[in-house]
């Protein structure tokens, strides 16, 4: 059984709006409905986990009404930062969960390739995460914002979601942060912990994160023009 945490706890100040980002609307739809839908539609999810902050039970079982999502999903609390959110989701899963797909709710525009993709090399490696490789190129400055050095891209990769692992992996792995009490960005980190291999997967398609109202033009292009 593979199951989807959606991580949807989060309000992003960096929005500077008093609504909730993952409620902006494109199309008339909020970003986290875009979020859920890819999950939904994906023939390898059997249930959704969404970890919301309290309060935002009605708003959520009324996206699930209005699009007529028909697969299982549960609600499951927020945490003080993102690791303990996704303890929560982990809490909240299946019994049967062989395979847990970690995403951001702000990343509307992932695709049921990298869904499809991503669980492939998690079965596998036992883990595995989205990523776009970088192209720009990378300079490290100083104190002072003067340029030190060059730094070779050729193996740097830009880290999404989804990431995707073993059920067991992860919690073991995220036992570690929270018995540490360390803080991690993102799940792939809480793997080094345990030196667990992650595979990257190559995400073709545009994955990013709203993080800017700036941003919502070219969600809204992406979004109108996703590839299946």
């Amino acid at each position: 059984m593979v199951s989807s945490i959606i991580v949807a706890a989060g309000k992003g100040t960096r929005m500077g709006s008093d609504i909730d980002k993952l409620f902006f609307e494109i199309g008339g739809q909020p970003i986290i409905a875009y979020t859920w839908r890819a999950f939904e539609q994906s023939a390898d999810i059997d249930e959704i986990i969404l970890v919301i902050r309290e309060g935002m039970e009605t708003e959520f079982e009324k996206i699930a009404r209005l699009n007529n999502f028909k697969k299982p999903f549960r609600l499951a609390p927020g945490g003080k930062e993102r690791q303990n959110s996704v303890w929560n989701g982990l809490q909240t899963v299946s019994p049967n969960c062989q395979i847990v797909a970690i995403q951001d709710g702000a990343r509307p525009c992932v695709t049921a390739k990298i869904i499809s993709d991503t669980i492939a090399a998690a079965r596998q490696m036992g883990a595995a995460v989205a990523a776009q490789k970088i192209t720009d190129t990378l300079k490290e400055a100083d104190e002072k914002q003067l340029i030190i050095r060059n730094i070779d891209r050729s193996k740097l990769w830009s880290v999404q979601t989804p990431q995707v692992f073993k059920i067991e992996i992860i919690k073991r792995a995220l036992r570690q942060v929270l018995d540490r009490n360390l803080l991690v960005t993102d799940d792939t980190a809480a793997c080094e912990l345990i030196k667990q291999p992650v595979q990257v997967v190559e995400s073709t398609a545009p994955n990013p994160k709203l993080t800017s109202p700036a941003d919502l033009p070219y969600f809204q292009f992406l979004l109108t023009n996703k590839p299946d």
